[in-house]
């Protein structure tokens, strides 16, 4: 017997993506149901080849349901995911409602594995923010080589990382643009059509974004608390794909060579470093890819064992969708959780 497999927020952007890349990598479901508001009810959305209709995730029994993949944002993860895990299901969440909670894993399948196992406190893991997730991927394994002491990173992000109302806005603002038409903001503080914002998320008393303080926290919790981060957050004109320049200072010495080997090897990276116009990965082409790709790797001579790389990666696959449903495949591969209707 294959796993029955919840989607709420089936009706967002990632909620969507989640469900093309269950039927993409085969997960091993007998049953999948889109879950969503009562004002998404009986909306259609596909999964693979067929048509589901949407039902309320407000009313919905979860006693026969092995894994939700949870994306309906954070507050209403905080009121259902507790209630899903005590009916016995799995609740994988996107939002960022978990993520610091000492009992619940923060989970990126290539980098912290093992730690999926802390799924039973409270049978919920947590998907790390997009910008983290691609991040620590190609911090780990030169991580294990070199040990990291201070990461400075910049991140170009998409607009998809506001979901439906960021893409539409960038639409709208540029059609305005180019029509001499009345350009209206709403989603973003700023216009973003051909301009770029230095501002995610709320801003705190130090000066620094919620952005940005998830990525320092994420990446302690993910890969090791020694790590000294700090990071500018900036929104780009950019839909799908988000992009990161990242300085890394280690406490061995490490080469561009060897480092360059050691990513290629990684799991998730793939490097494409050629020193040439277009030796290099933008965000366009990342989008609908599962990577997390790797350019421009060279020495950062004004510190001692730094270097210096690019990172891009779909914020909807390995930032949200894929992440999640590769920590739903852990928890199958690892024997951590049995179909119910087979223990049944």
């Amino acid at each position: 017997m294959g796993y029955k497999v919840a989607v709420a927020g089936a009706t967002g952007n990632v909620g969507r993506e989640m469900l093309n890349i269950l039927d993409e990598r085969k997960f091993p479901a007998d049953e999948v149901v889109a879950l969503a508001s009562r004002r998404s009810v009986g909306t259609e959305v596909s999964f693979g080849d067929r048509t589901l209709k949407v039902k309320a995730l407000e009313n919905y029994d979860f006693s026969d349901v092995d894994i939700c993949l949870m994306s309906a944002g954070g507050e209403v993860s905080k009121e259902w995911s507790p209630r899903i895990g005590a009916q016995g299901a799995v609740v994988i969440d996107n939002s960022s409602a978990w993520r610091y909670d000492a009992d619940v894993p923060l989970i990126v399948p290539e980098v912290n594995a093992d730690a999926v196992a802390g799924f039973t406190k409270k049978n919920i893991i947590a998907n790390p923010n997009c910008s983290t997730a691609q991040l620590v991927v190609a911090l780990k394994p030169l991580h294990d080589a070199a040990t990291i002491k201070r990461v400075v990173v910049s991140t170009y992000q998409s607009v998809s990382g506001a979901g439906k109302e960021g893409m539409d806005e960038l639409f709208a603002q540029t059609k305005a643009v180019y029509t001499a038409s009345d350009l209206v903001t709403k989603k973003f503080p700023k216009r973003i059509a051909f301009n770029v914002i230095p501002h995610i998320d709320v801003f705190m008393e130090d000066g620094y974004t919620k952005e940005e303080w998830k990525m320092v926290a994420e990446t302690k919790k993910i890969l090791d608390p020694r790590i000294k981060l700090t990071a500018t957050c900036v929104r780009v004109p950019v839909f799908i794909g988000h992009s990161e320049a990242v300085n890394i200072e280690f406490e061995k010495p490490i080469g561009v060579d060897e480092a360059r080997e050691v990513l290629r090897k990684a799991p998730g990276c793939l490097v494409i470093d050629k020193r040439e116009p277009g030796g290099y990965v933008t965000p366009y082409e990342s989008a609908g890819e599962d990577a997390t790709y790797i350019s421009r790797i060279r020495e950062d001579a004004t510190v001692d064992n730094g270097l210096v790389l690019w990172c891009v990666s779909d914020n909807l696959r390995k930032g949200a969708a894929l992440n999640a449903i590769q920590i739903a495949e852990c928890l199958v591969n690892r024997k951590l959780l049995q179909p119910k209707r087979k223990a049944a």
